[in-house]
């Protein structure tokens, strides 16, 4: 019996998108902004600033560029957004709700010190 994620076909904004029972879109190429717009406002974001454009846009960039997105940790060291700010714009989990409103796969958890 498979371990993966079930998989359904809804339409947001107009556009039908293949996404898993967590809310993450299957396919990233499926993505455009008009569904990053749509995804959020469950999570009481509605609209996203540009701030939260930055972020869902460094997220999505480095995802297409290195096939893994950035742990919460990278993304505030990286992206001119800091985690504090982060933590302010995703009240509900910064790393995993942009990736969500990103398009891509859940991003990694973060490492706790040993």
């Amino acid at each position: 019996m498979s371990e993966e994620n079930d998989v359904t076909t809804t339409t947001i904004a107009g556009h039908d998108v293949d996404m898993n029972d967590q809310g993450f879109l299957e396919k990233p190429e499926q993505w455009s902004r008009d569904i990053g717009n749509e995804d959020p406002k469950d999570a009481g974001i509605d609209p996203l600033t540009d701030r939260y454009w930055q972020v869902v846009e460094f997220m999505r960039d480095s995802y297409l560029k290195d096939d893994t997105a950035p742990s919460i940790r990278a993304l505030g060291k990286t992206s001119g957004v800091p985690v504090k700010e982060l933590n302010q714009l995703f009240k509900k989990g910064p790393a995993k709700l942009a990736a969500r409103i990103a398009g891509i796969p859940t991003p990694p958890p973060a490492s706790r010190p040993g």
